[in-house]
């Protein structure tokens, strides 16, 4: 039996494994000593997200849930790196281990799936639509108080099998996602005017353990600046902010040239208020840029905006 050179952990939903795939496909490209069938495994390990389906991951302890039992199996040496959702990721890693690569980024943009309907303006009124997401709650609540939110968690096949079935009238997914299934076509992509993004949607980063040069060098030759760059800016302003699945954050930058433009925002829960901000700067300022947002919202916000 061969031994694998690199051990690859992620979840096991199809997104999931797809991602995974993307990272070994990239790897085997990069890197010649990869190049093999046998010399990367794909390792399966479910979460406490994956095994929680009765309520919002916001009850349930915030971000964190879809990486944690991931990480113990790079802190065991069972798994060599860790691929996951940006977004999924708290906005520190445990000790000894580090981000170390991205993949370029897909399609931030949100989209509705809501049958004929195209516009979150034109769903009918009071119309049921199914979110886990605190953000999108928030965001849609902002542009339609008259519409009913209601929990909706799962894979994507669950939650557009839940709305063809007519238990919701629409839901909320990350076009990201739909386009590495394939899927795109499912829905219509939200303006960003309409509902920003969540910080680190449509990035795939990989985790290893500090200490592991090898694994490091490998994921170095897949690393895509421009997404790390544009990444940690919105980190930055969601670590100062707190940050978690508990608080309607929303923040994405683009990075043309060396001209870097970060939005973000804070919402209440219900969405009855929304305090934006936006830096323009050089992408060597990122974490700066994304602090200093995060800063003049947490000021704007006051102590007690999220309660």
């Amino acid at each position: 039996m061969t031994v694998p050179l690199l051990r690859l952990g992620t979840r096991g939903s199809k997104l999931a494994l797809t991602q995974t795939g993307l990272v070994r496909d990239a790897l085997a490209k990069a890197v010649p000593a990869l190049a093999a069938p046998e010399a990367i495994e794909i390792v399966t390990i479910k979460t406490t997200g994956d095994v929680i389906q009765d309520r919002p991951l916001s009850e349930a302890g915030g971000k964190g849930l879809f990486v944690k039992e991931i990480e113990e199996a790079l802190l065991q040496h069972r798994i060599d790196a860790a691929v996951h959702s940006m977004k999924d990721m708290p906005t520190a890693q445990p000790p000894g281990l580090a981000i170390s690569a991205f993949l370029p980024r897909e399609d931030a943009r949100d989209v509705l799936i809501a049958g004929e309907v195209t516009r979150i303006a034109d769903l009918p009124e009071g119309a049921i639509v199914g979110t886990s997401a605190l953000r999108r709650k928030a965001l849609l609540l902002h542009l339609r108080p008259d519409l009913e939110i209601v929990t909706l968690r799962g894979n994507v096949e669950t939650r557009l099998a839940k709305r063809e079935a007519g238990t919701v009238a629409a839901t909320l997914l990350a076009l990201a996602g739909l386009k590495r299934l394939g899927m795109a076509h499912v829905g219509t992509p939200v303006p960003e005017d309409d509902m920003l993004p969540a910080v680190g949607q449509g990035a795939v980063c990989i985790e290893c353990r500090e200490d592991d040069a090898r694994t490091r060098g490998w994921l170095a030759a897949i690393d895509h600046a421009m997404t790390a760059t544009c990444v940690s800016a919105e980190h930055a302003m969601l670590a100062v902010l707190d940050g978690s699945c508990r608080t309607p954050i929303a923040g994405h930058a683009i990075l043309t040239g060396d001209s870097l433009h970060l939005r973000g925002l804070i919402a209440r829960p219900d969405g009855s208020e929304v305090i934006a901000t936006e830096r323009h700067g050089r992408g060597g300022d990122a974490t700066a840029m994304g602090r200093d947002a995060g800063l003049e919202l947490k000021r704007r916000g006051g102590p007690n905006f999220f309660s």
